[in-house]
């Protein structure tokens, strides 16, 4: 199934996202945790495309292929253009249809100091150009609430993100962010460009604090008055750091569907038991 059908099914979706498992961990762990994210029921899950953006080998499809073939589950593959020659893209795709993969998520990747780009794709827009040249597939892409840390502005961005919906993706998922304010005056400037297509908000629950800090730095995203004393007060106390975090992405999606968002997607951090705490306390909503 397409993801953008599931829009059309439900007045909200509500997905996740895993991660493949580090080198140095045993690739057994993920199926351990996809079996457990199974029970909790959502709509798709996603699975991300290497380390930072770096090549990696067909574990995306496997994983993506094992949701959607085995769990009965419709899965997203990440792909990323910035170190992927034309041909690189093509091999994928063709893993992708071996594994009877229908949707993916298509990213331009983190620059990395020590990979030299491949420059066959400037944007992640020309990669979707050219997957639908080459396949049959449902084409989602990312969004930032807060702007791209390369962007100029806000405005900039969205008048970017105009230009990757206009090559053929039909499904926005956003990076996360702990105000929502920010995603609604987001979801207006995005409206005003003229883009119309579904837009799910991006939750990450709090882990740890050092996480944390490190995803805000590669994203950008703010951290409110709130979330900040929240931290600082269960920083000492990895327990009720994580119950607090629950409460905080709880309280954040509550407020988010109550506003009429046409998704959640959940980052798990491949943490089953975050994403049944959270699923539990937004159920009765979806």
């Amino acid at each position: 199934m397409k993801i953008s059908e599931l829009f059309n099914k439900k007045k909200t979706v509500f997905s996740f996202e895993v991660f493949p498992p580090k080198k140095n961990s045993p690739v057994e762990t993920i199926y351990n945790t996809l079996d457990s994210l199974k029970e909790l029921s959502p709509d798709f899950i996603s699975v991300t495309y290497g380390a930072g953006g770096s090549s990696a080998d067909n574990i995306t499809a496997k994983i993506a292929g094992y949701i959607k073939n085995d769990l009965g589950i419709e899965s997203v593959a990440h792909l990323t253009c910035l170190n992927n020659t034309k041909k690189d893209v093509l091999d994928i795709l063709s893993e992708f249809k071996k594994n009877n993969i229908e949707n993916i998520l298509a990213l331009r990747g983190d620059r990395n100091p020590d990979i030299e780009p491949a420059k066959d794709f400037e944007y992640a827009s020309d990669m979707v150009t050219f997957i639908h040249e080459n396949g049959d597939f449902h084409v989602s892409g990312a969004c930032y609430p807060e702007c791209h840390m390369e962007s100029a502005s806000l405005v900039d961005d969205v008048i970017n993100l105009r230009k990757k919906v206009d090559s053929g993706v039909t499904h926005l998922m956003s990076q996360l962010f702990f105000d929502n304010s920010y995603f609604y005056d987001f979801l207006e400037k995005a409206k005003i460009a003229g883009i119309n297509i579904p837009i799910e908000a991006g939750i990450m629950p709090v882990v740890n604090k050092s996480q944390i800090e490190r995803m805000v730095s590669m994203c950008g995203a703010s951290l409110p008055p709130k979330f900040v004393k929240m931290m600082q007060k269960y920083e000492s106390n990895p327990e009720a750091l994580r119950d607090a975090g629950i409460a905080y992405a709880i309280d954040q999606i509550v407020d988010l569907i109550s506003n009429g968002v046409d998704g959640i997607h959940l980052y798990t951090m491949n943490n089953p038991y975050i994403a049944k705490k959270i699923s539990e306390g937004v159920s009765s909503l979806l």
